[in-house]
């Protein structure tokens, strides 16, 4: 039973995300307690990240970003994100998301696809800009509704990543239907399989964009309907 024992580290993720901790210390902390628990010394696993950094630089960096995020945030980074977000004028919430997507598919397609991401923009700038720049237009938001920004901020991470990414002619999955089809006779290259992915890229881009947009007038609409009822029910 003690070779189960460093399975708690698990534990520790499920119980941190349920109590609604800082993603980024619980992750940590589990990692750590889960190399201690397993017979490692504090040195040896400082000794586990410097050779994960050596041989599999993006996964060191991984580990090393959480912490540094962590830190950031706790330091204001959200606070200085709403801030300046709400100083620019005409910004809106549908607006601010479009103009990442856009930005997300490009340098995805220019092979930065690592660039962004959820835990290095999307969670500490990204979702608090959309947040800021709602609140600057429609005042305080309900929690169910901070929650809808959040959820498209997301979503927009994930379509600007995943269309953006299969232009770039080194991209695995790119290589992995080179593959496909050569084994089955066909024989194309790299270069052709990109190039048709720009059309899916810019339908995707198309339809996302103006799912933001109505997003914005959505939006809109919510939070009038909300002082209308508020105000019928203060009134004498």
């Amino acid at each position: 039973m003690s070779t189960y024992w460093p399975l708690i580290g698990v534990a520790l993720v499920v119980i941190g995300f349920v109590l609604r901790m800082n993603p980024a210390l619980v992750v940590v902390v589990s990692g750590v307690v889960t190399a201690l628990v397993a017979g490692k010394t504090p040195v040896q696993v400082l000794e586990l990240l410097g050779e994960a950094f050596t041989k599999q630089r993006y996964l060191a960096l991984f580990l090393l970003t959480l912490p540094a995020i962590g830190l950031l945030e706790r330091h204001g980074l959200k606070e200085r994100a709403q801030a300046w977000i709400a100083k620019l004028r005409g910004v809106t919430a549908g607006r601010a998301l479009v103009a990442y997507l856009a930005g997300r598919q490009l340098v995805s397609a220019l092979g930065l696809y690592d660039l962004g991401g959820h835990a290095q923009t999307v969670r500490p700038l990204m979702a608090p800009m959309v947040l800021g720049a709602a609140e600057n237009a429609h005042g305080a938001l309900p929690e169910a509704t901070r929650e809808k920004l959040q959820a498209m901020t997301a979503a927009s991470e994930n379509v600007g990543r995943f269309f953006g990414e299969d232009v770039f002619i080194a991209f695995g999955a790119v290589l992995l239907m080179q593959g496909f089809f050569a084994e089955n006779g066909i024989a194309l290259e790299p270069l052709q399989i990109a190039l048709w992915g720009i059309p899916t890229a810019i339908c995707a881009f198309v339809i996302h964009a103006s799912r933001l947009l109505r997003m914005d007038a959505r939006l809109a609409r919510e939070i009038e309907a909300l002082r209308a009822r508020a105000a019928a029910g203060s009134a004498p």
